[in-house]
């Protein structure tokens, strides 16, 4: 008696072999971890033949799942243009996308991947060009701040390594006019160590955690009840006779830094009242940049001043982009007039 084949089953099937496990294929497909192995096991039943080995932690694909892989590639291809052409509208044409720059990498090349699949003879467009600068909106903050009187409300830095994130952090600090506190995220193991970091704090003091992507989740839960309700909860003794003790807080402002944005947790990431995307000056910004140099050291040769050792004769603009882009310019930041700089790269906000 000839048998068909489930397509669910090997969509499931697919779905663990792109994924790398069955808890991020339940998570594509939209189904518990149990429906996601469920499926597998089915699948497997139907064929007579073991699909996947562990190896380790890891599930990788045997003799079986290897001679089906490309078949159900196939199989699961035809199928999906067998629904799109019979079940909906054929589409043309082009669409543009503006995507933000701390999305661009984790979440759109998934979506995209999908959207072909669904829509073949759309092309796509991504727009992800700079946002504007926002040192001044960072000035306004502090501004606006220091005039109520308060600490300037929780900031989060994101961007690659290198790049000013804890120049901004001291920058805060000194324009505030508060003591800095740094630590690191993945110091931070135990949830002891943050309250009596956060116990010591005066009023509008600063704390710097690096990496904040890595911090242990009890230690990121105890921040949440301190950024948002200025107290921590402190659990005194152990067993039935353990009580609970909430610990005011003074106010305080906590300015975290990631290279990797994306692992950061909705709940965190929610409490930080100012986002920030740093990134690498584009060649007009450098060209800006030294170009603003070079007119300031003109200014200074011509006025009679001392020109500082190791300014160069600038070539022109693109060179000069060429020269510098490979570079990491993060903690150099130029007025328009060449006059003041600010030891911090251009922060570039999230949307």
């Amino acid at each position: 008696m000839r048998k068909d084949l489930d397509i669910a089953l090997l969509r499931a099937f697919l779905a663990v072999v792109e994924s790398g496990g069955v808890t991020r294929a339940a998570a594509a497909l939209g189904v518990s971890q149990a429906a996601a192995s469920q499926q597998i096991k089915r699948l497997e039943e139907a064929l007579d033949c073991r699909l996947f080995e562990r190896v380790g932690r890891r599930l990788v694909l045997g003799p079986a799942g290897e001679r089906l892989l490309a078949q159900a590639r196939r199989l699961l291809a035809l199928n999906d243009e067998v629904w799109s052409s019979m079940r909906t509208p054929s589409f043309e044409g082009e669409v543009r996308l503006g995507v933000p720059y701390d999305i661009i990498g984790s979440f759109v090349p998934a979506i995209l991947r999908r959207f072909a699949k669904a829509q073949p003879r759309v092309r796509v467009s991504l727009v992800c060009e700079d946002s504007q600068v926002v040192r001044e909106q960072l000035s306004i903050a502090l501004a606006a701040a220091r005039e109520r009187g308060e600490p300037i409300d929780h900031v989060l830095l994101a961007g690659p390594p290198g790049l000013g994130k804890s120049t901004l952090a001291h920058i805060v600090a000194s324009e505030m006019d508060t003591r800095l506190v740094t630590v690191s995220g993945p110091g931070l193991d135990r949830k002891g160590d943050l309250v009596a970091i956060l116990a010591d704090l005066a009023e509008g003091d600063v704390v710097f955690i690096d990496e904040v992507h890595r911090l242990n989740r009890s230690v990121e839960e105890t921040l949440y009840p301190a950024m948002e309700d200025g107290v921590v909860d402190i659990i005194m003794g152990q067993g039935p006779g353990a009580r609970s003790l909430r610990l005011d807080l003074a106010p305080f402002t906590l300015i975290g830094a990631t290279t990797r944005a994306s692992l950061l947790t909705k709940p965190l990431r929610d409490r930080f009242g100012l986002v920030f995307r740093l990134d690498h000056y584009s060649p007009p910004e450098l060209v800006r940049i030294a170009l603003a140099l070079d007119q300031h050291a003109l200014r200074e040769r011509d006025g009679g001043g001392v020109v500082g050792a190791g300014v160069p004769d600038l070539a022109p603009g693109h060179e000069v982009a060429e020269q510098l882009a490979p570079a990491r310019h993060g903690a150099v930041v130029v007025d328009g007039d060449g006059r003041r700089a600010i030891g911090a790269r251009n922060p570039k906000p999230t949307s």
